[in-house]
């Protein structure tokens, strides 16, 4: 059984890249185009994956070309797939705008056959999921099955990860099953009302997350700022590193995310899983894409 198990989307990324973001009405010409493999739950195996992890990747795509992408990306990364080939439904879809001077972006996913996802297909991989050493989620696909994957890993003692990705209203008590929760600025500041600009206001998110019944550690993500973390008494807040120019940021937060799982599953204290998860997203953005972006473990080590 792999010792990492995500529940997640995948969809196809057709980005494009321009001079400046287009506004409401606007026509702009782009400077470039690319077709890839994306899905926060799918580039986060990936990034588990590569980075040396043992990894099982829970989803639904449909049988087209899409799903077949998504069955080649993991078959390279080394990502067992776990998923439901859906006929009724195509694979999802991602529009990505990336503004190529600084990397900002924008986003519009349509999850496609990973929207289906519920929670029977959850229950049908119990043993799985049961038997792992982490298993880690996001919001992306429906929140039953969200929901309910956290409650078989919890109760069978598995190291449970919510990235709160996109932010959303969650079930009463939800937190409380979860050992790590990791959002950005943005969503910690949906899920706790506490605005977020830097480390010292992320502290304040973060105590207001644990205060919500998360067990182990609220995370937050940075960006440029890197990184702060609150076990309930400590406080570590690790800055960025610098792998090189930044060229593409789109998949820095699950760089960051599959890192973190992966040193968690490795048994790694909380501080170097911190460092292996900075390494990992500062290597991502040095390079376009998503999937395609996630360093291999030799690159990672090689930075740290």
């Amino acid at each position: 059984m792999p010792d990492i198990v995500i529940l997640g989307v995948f969809v196809a990324d057709a980005a494009y890249w321009t001079e400046k973001m287009p506004v409401t009405g606007q026509t702009l010409l782009g400077t470039g185009f690319q077709l890839g493999p994306g899905g926060k739950g799918s580039n986060q195996a990936v990034a588990a994956a590569k980075a040396g992890g043992s990894v099982g990747f829970l989803s639904r795509i449909g049988a087209d070309t899409f799903g077949q992408m998504g069955r080649d990306v993991w078959a390279e990364a080394g990502v067992e797939p776990m998923v439901v080939e859906d006929t009724e439904r195509p694979t999802g879809s991602a529009g990505i705008f990336i503004e190529e001077a600084t990397g900002k972006n924008a986003i519009v996913i349509v999850p496609g056959a990973a929207g289906a996802i519920g929670v029977a297909d959850v229950e049908a991989r119990a043993a799985e999921i049961a038997g792992a050493k982490v298993a880690m989620t996001q919001l992306e696909q429906p929140m039953e099955a969200a929901e309910r994957f956290l409650q078989i890993a919890a109760q069978a003692g598995v190291t449970t990860i919510l990235n709160p990705a996109p932010a959303a209203e969650l079930p009463e008590g939800m937190l409380a099953l979860c050992d790590y929760v990791t959002p950005n600025e943005t969503e910690a500041e949906e899920l706790t009302g506490c605005p977020v600009t830097g480390p010292d206001d992320a502290l304040e998110a973060a105590k207001a997350l644990m205060a919500q019944g998360v067990r182990k550690g609220a995370l937050i993500t940075l960006g440029e700022n890197g990184s702060l973390f609150w076990d309930g008494a400590r406080a570590v807040h690790t800055p960025p590193m610098n792998a090189g120019p930044t060229v593409d940021t789109t998949g820095a937060g699950d760089a960051f995310n599959g890192g973190f799982a992966r040193a968690l599953s490795q048994g790694q204290p909380i501080d170097d899983a911190l460092q292996f998860a900075t390494a990992t997203a500062a290597l991502s953005v040095t390079k376009h894409g998503t999937a395609a972006s996630m360093p291999t473990r030799a690159d990672i080590d090689a930075l740290l």
